[in-house]
């Protein structure tokens, strides 16, 4: 493993003079298949451990939405054609000649998570599902049965190339999207705003020290009566940011016309109905949030193994390193963490580990490289438990 450290005394990030953040909400297109991948993967390391001991080769971080079409309406509309959604990876179907019965169990849990969380989707009638999911390449799958024998999970051998990152902290704007959307669409002010859809995306920039909140929200049409329900109910929406946010600059649909009655109106609350395709990858990173001002992989993270696969391992432990850094070392304000693997090699030995820290000013430098070296060292070392935490659906905020 080569480590290489950097270190400078710099103003935090939210004292930059510009900030973007943005996050794409739950019932966002591109969020429901990472949501649906993730899951699926979930689903087959379960029926892997229960049936094998093991969790088996598998990737499925390939879902593509194709949008159907709509006919939205005051007091309710139609879907004319269901959303499509495929299914697509690799996954161990026949583990010495017992059948995995990988397209059921795939199906079943995508249904059971739409169910669950686009509550005006019918999901029998407004969707189709389609699994593609073959089985994996005879060089993968023999690595996972080789990888059984290895007494320690963090010697497993990484599968592919690839890197990973993180950083720490969440800047006071990067906090403030990512609560916005999720007290927006809590159980309890959904239940008080039925006509909210969960397709919600929130957008902010800083430019100094003025913060404009851009949000689209898909409103669910038998929850609107009118046109002036719905300006109503959109100041309503607009005025609940403004107070989650602390920001009077917020801006609602701002595509709607309401002179000609063009406005985000839609039968399931989401833009997946008509309006928007979506893919796995193309949304939230492991964070839940999209900075790109700050250091993010091309890696469609939701639906890779937990065990092997680098792409997935390496963002989230990137992360946990990053965090680890600033809360356990006094006087650095953030930190950032590159990961680099090399394929088969032992995931807990990164082929490059590049720490940088920012310090207080007036920080000294004495032992904070060594300190940042040991925190990245143990992180590795419990990077085993990446796969209980994403089990459990700690790992990853969609």
């Amino acid at each position: 493993m080569e480590f290489v450290f950097e270190a400078e005394v710099s103003p935090r990030l939210s004292q930059r003079a510009v900030e973007v953040v943005e996050r794409k909400g739950l019932g966002h297109p591109d969020t429901i298949c990472d949501a649906l991948a993730e899951e699926v993967s979930v689903a087959l390391c379960h029926y892997y451990l229960d049936n094998f001991g093991t969790v088996l080769h598998h990737n499925v971080d390939k879902v593509l939405l194709v949008g159907g079409q709509s006919r939205p309406a005051f007091g309710g509309g139609s879907l004319e054609t269901p959303i499509e959604i495929y299914i697509a990876g690799r996954a161990a179907n026949d583990v010495r000649g017992v059948q995995v019965p990988v397209q059921e169990l795939a199906i079943e849990t995508c249904r059971a998570w739409l169910r669950q969380h686009i509550r005006h989707l019918d999901v029998d009638r407004h969707v189709r599902l389609h699994c593609r999911v073959r089985p994996g390449s005879a060089d993968l799958t023999d690595l996972f049965l080789r990888e059984q024998h290895r007494p320690v999970p963090g010697e497993w051998l990484a599968n592919d190339t690839s890197c990973g990152s993180g950083f720490a902290p969440n800047t006071p704007l990067e906090a403030l999207v990512l609560s916005t959307e999720q007290l927006l669409r809590a159980p309890a002010a959904l239940q008080a705003h039925p006509e909210r859809g969960e397709d919600l995306k929130v957008m902010a920039v800083r430019l100094g020290t003025r913060t404009r909140f851009t949000v689209s929200s898909a409103f669910v049409d038998r929850h609107v009566r009118h046109l002036d329900d719905y300006r109503e109910k959109r100041a309503g929406l607009l005025a609940d940011v403004q107070t989650l946010a602390h920001s009077e600059h917020v801006e609602v649909n701002t595509a709607d016309n309401l002179d000609t009655g063009s406005i985000y109106l839609t039968v399931t609350g989401t833009s997946a109905e008509a309006g928007d395709d979506g893919e796995a990858g193309r949304g939230n990173r492991v964070g839940g949030l999209i900075t790109p001002y700050r250091p993010m992989t091309l890696e469609s993270v939701a639906g890779k193994n937990a065990v092997t696969h680098v792409g997935k391992i390496y963002n989230i432990a990137a992360r946990r390193i990053a965090g680890a850094v600033v809360s356990d070392i006094e006087g650095v304000r953030s930190a950032e963490c590159f990961l680099v693997s090399r394929i088969g090699r032992p995931v807990r030995d990164p082929a490059l580990v590049h720490v940088r820290v920012w310090l207080s000013f007036g920080r000294s430098l004495e032992n904070v490289e060594g300190r940042v070296s040991r925190i990245a060292h143990d992180q590795l070392a419990a990077v085993a438990d990446i796969r209980q935490d994403v089990l459990a659906r700690r790992a990853l905020i969609l």
